[in-house]
């Protein structure tokens, strides 16, 4: 038996014996188990096993450590109103909220945290990390760290446009068919479901080889696809809300429809459609990743995270996991949002704790 196995098994009995003896039952049960399936995973997989188990819970650790360092940063940073609520946000939505925030940045100031252009070739292809890439370089010899700081600017920053001209077009709709009723309610509903019974892939597809694989057709074509769901869902919130009495009351003032969606209705629906804008920029964020891997996305030299897998998929033949540092960037990012939408739909539920 290694000195690490006794090192391990030992950390783990004694923290969990100070959980029980303090009475946190939640830290002992995590702990505790975390022991029990260690001395399982020991004698099935050796020490291999344990070490990947105590890397991982290592990792986890300092995820949720840098998630409450981030979330009380916020809180001492942010007005009182908005600290308390950030206060009661979990540990998931705190690291999802740090992801984000990492990722603005890098998108910001690209240009000054990469160490070279996203198309400036600087070595041989395929060339392995040294101390002047941290990465290596893909298969013309370009940075591969400079071109994922640059990939955030721009994969993220297409989603980012093509999700808010999505959700403008289909919360817009959603609010005026819920306003007016009557025949327009019924074109725009029927209208939304041939939209959506088309599948969303080969929509776009088909658009960005009749027009082009180029920015605006990209952004034209996702909000086409996706605008349908978000008008369901404003459609359904709001209509909830125009059958309540102080919007018959204000109808009998005679205020229009602009001042109803403007002051009573869009206010009264706001939290629903902001956790909708989290899981659209999620689905239209990873419809363009494929389009790119696909070759029908961001065209190069510029960089972008779904071309770059493809690109550099042939080091996967030899054991290099560069290419999976970009779509680790897009997992991470989804996953990190979607923690973001969880806590925000909690809050709007209303549901305790």
């Amino acid at each position: 038996m290694s000195v690490f196995v006794v090192l391990y098994f030992a950390c783990l009995i004694i923290a969990s014996c100070l959980a029980a003896f303090y009475e946190k039952r939640g830290p002992f049960i995590l702990l505790f188990s975390l022991t029990l399936v260690s001395f399982i995973l020991g004698i099935v997989g050796g020490t291999g096993a344990l070490r990947f188990v105590a890397i991982a819970a290592a990792v986890l650790a300092f995820a949720a450590g840098v998630a409450f360092c981030f979330r009380e940063f916020l809180v001492v940073l942010l007005p009182t109103k908005i600290g308390k609520e950030l206060k009661t946000a979990p540990l998931t939505a705190a690291f999802g909220l740090f992801v984000i925030f990492t990722y603005a940045i890098a998108a910001i100031f690209a240009p000054w945290i990469a160490p070279y252009g996203e198309s400036e070739v600087i070595a041989s292809s395929f060339a392995p990390a040294d101390e002047n890439m941290l990465l290596g370089a893909d298969q013309l010899g370009r940075d591969m760290f400079s071109r994922i700081i640059y990939g955030a600017r721009n994969s993220v920053g297409l989603a980012l446009a093509a999700t808010i001209a999505a959700f403008f077009l289909g919360a817009a709709a959603g609010l005026l068919a819920a306003t007016k009723g009557g025949w327009f309610d019924q074109f725009m509903g029927r209208f939304a479901d041939v939209i959506m019974s088309i599948p969303s892939l080969i929509f776009a597809l088909l658009m960005l080889s009749i027009f082009g694989p180029q920015v605006f057709v990209i952004i034209v074509a996702v909000a086409i696809i996706y605008a349908p769901r978000v008008f369901r869902l404003t459609r359904a919130v709001a209509g909830n809300v125009v059958v309540m009495d102080y919007i018959e009351a204000a109808k009998l003032r005679g205020e229009k429809d602009s001042y109803l969606i403007r002051r009573e209705i869009l206010p009264n629906s706001t939290a629903p459609l902001i956790a909708e804008f989290g899981l659209e920029f999620c689905f239209v964020f990873l419809l363009v990743a494929g389009l790119s891997f696909l070759g029908l996305g961001i065209q190069p030299p510029t960089a972008d995270w779904g071309s770059m897998v493809r690109e550099n998929a042939t080091l996967i033949s030899f054991g290099d996991i560069t290419p999976l540092i970009p779509a680790a960037a897009i997992a991470l990012l989804t996953v990190a949002v979607n923690f973001v939408v969880d806590w925000m739909l909690f809050r709007s539920s209303g549901l305790k704790e």
